[in-house]
């Protein structure tokens, strides 16, 4: 078949289309790279894998591929050109529309799909499984994780995937014949489908996060510079196509609008979840219960309980609303509302996610360094009443004034840290000047150890220290998780 009908097929290819014609570039090779290579071979494709890194890790995954047939090329200028007679680019998360690789593809016409889109492709149309998705700028990664209990609980076969870790190449080709797959989009994610159908999706919020990736303009559609506007376009292509429920959040209007934008599949239905009482088609709070209003018969006039306020833990109420959502999603694949309580009561979520560390002196150490945006630490700040604040990391663009304004009451003090710690300062000083704040200067792991420190001497009884850096943590810390454990290192100074 020459070149030319191979990338006619392209458009519409599944499973089964004649993947051994085809030449496919994988663009970085992470778990997703190498995930997105290994399911390209079991298809019969030719397949060559393009990293500039040439880590251990990297040698190691190239080791296996080889073995398999797959081209790869580390190091420094591997990804600099793109090879010719390519029909298709698979690309990992984060990388930029700019990036050479890619904007090579755009000139040439060579479609550049991401992980996502390939796992959707190869599904099509023998293996397909319902997916009910999870997007937004906080919270879905503890939304996914109560989703995939909930129907556990209900007997399903499910996994979480997507960007909660386990790439979805790998559960679509794997021997276990899942009921349903619970899975966490990213907006980098998103940004590369453009053919996803999902049972059931749902944006929980939006705010600012990633602006420095969305300020590149460069190889974006003519017109597109408004990071912010880039950003949650992203965000509502999961709605796109939808099948069954479209599920938002009430009190971000942003999310409702996305889902009057969307272009769904006909019958699929708008479900709101809300911290207050619901209204009809959707999940809110009676009393102390979570209640459903949206998936009985009888919703006019009537709502069910789906669970308690205390099988929510740890409680605050943003992780309510995660609950809201995750419940809204199994209810519109049908489990039943006992369920959704259990799977809430049997959770256990991971560190580093408003995580109580120690109670010293009547003060509480609290770890979310999961909080990586300013969105993320303003929904922390709001379950404690007095707070020694610990902030600072990479902005990522953002701003902290609105955050500011909104908790300066609540702060006691606050200590900033990182490489963009004076924009929090900043704000801090135009916002809430009364309120005492220490910058660290120093940017070694010796930092998180002072950061403490200083807290607990402004800290009183029934205070909280609360690690929500707003920020992410690459400029000190592998990641937020080693964020956290510093601050469970220092915090275990204090308690000897």
């Amino acid at each position: 078949m020459g070149r030319g009908l191979v990338k006619d097929w392209m458009a519409t290819a599944d499973r089964l289309s004649p993947w051994p014609q085809a030449t496919v570039v994988v663009a970085g090779l992470g778990t997703s790279g190498f995930a997105a290579a290994d399911g390209l071979m079991d298809l019969g494709a030719r397949v060559v894998v393009l990293d500039a890194s040439e880590g251990p890790g990297n040698q190691e995954k190239a080791t296996v591929l080889e073995m398999l047939d797959v081209i790869v090329r580390l190091g420094p200028g591997a990804t600099d050109t793109l090879p010719d007679d390519v029909d298709l680019v698979v690309t990992s998360p984060g990388w930029r529309p700019s990036a050479p690789l890619l904007a090579q593809a755009a000139l040439r016409g060579v479609p550049v799909w991401g992980e996502v889109e390939l796992a959707w492709r190869m599904s099509l149309p023998d293996r397909q499984v319902p997916w009910l998705a999870v997007t937004g700028t906080n919270g879905k990664t503890t939304t996914v994780g109560m989703l995939e209990s909930m129907l556990t609980a209900a007997g399903l076969r499910t996994s979480a995937v997507g960007n909660v870790g386990r790439p979805i190449v790998e559960a679509v080709l794997d021997e276990v014949d899942y009921d349903v797959l619970a899975v966490e989009l990213s907006s980098f994610q998103l940004h590369w489908t453009n053919s996803l159908s999902l049972h059931s999706a749902a944006v929980l919020n939006l705010a600012p996060d990633h602006l420095e990736w969305y300020a590149d303009a460069a190889g974006w559609p003519p017109g597109v510079a408004d990071p912010m506007g880039a950003y949650a376009a992203d965000k509502a292509r999961i709605y796109e196509r939808v099948q069954r429920s479209c599920v938002y959040n009430v009190a971000d209007p942003a999310t409702e609008e996305m889902v009057v934008q969307a272009e769904v599949v006909e019958g699929a239905r708008a479900i709101g979840f809300t911290l207050g009482i619901p209204g009809p088609s959707m999940l809110g709070i009676v009393d102390d219960l979570l209640v459903d209003r949206a998936f009985i018969p009888q919703r006019r006039d009537s709502a069910i309980e789906v669970a308690k306020l205390s099988d929510v833990v740890p409680y605050a109420p943003h992780n309510v609303e995660n609950a809201l959502a995750a419940a809204a999603l199994a209810r519109s694949f049908g489990v039943h509302p006992t369920a959704v309580a259990d799977g809430l009561r049997r959770l256990r979520l991971g560190d580093h996610r408003i995580q109580t560390i120690a109670e010293v002196g009547g003060v509480r150490y609290v770890d979310d360094s999961k909080a990586t945006n300013p969105h993320a630490a303003a929904a922390s700040l709001a379950a404690f009443d007095h707070v020694v604040w610990i902030a600072g990391g990479q902005a990522k663009g953002t701003t902290f004034d609105d955050l500011v304004t909104a908790v300066a009451p609540k702060l006691r003090a606050v200590v900033v840290l990182g490489v963009d710690r004076r924009v929090i300062a900043d704000a801090l000083a135009r916002h809430a000047p009364q309120v005492p704040v220490n910058v660290l200067e120093t940017s070694d792991h010796g930092a998180m150890q002072q950061a403490v420190e200083w807290a607990a001497a402004r800290a009183v009884p029934g205070d909280v220290v609360l690690l929500a850096p707003g920020c992410a943590s690459k400029d000190m810390y592998p990641d937020y998780a080693a964020r956290g454990d510093a601050f469970a290192a220092a915090v275990a100074t204090l308690t000897g």
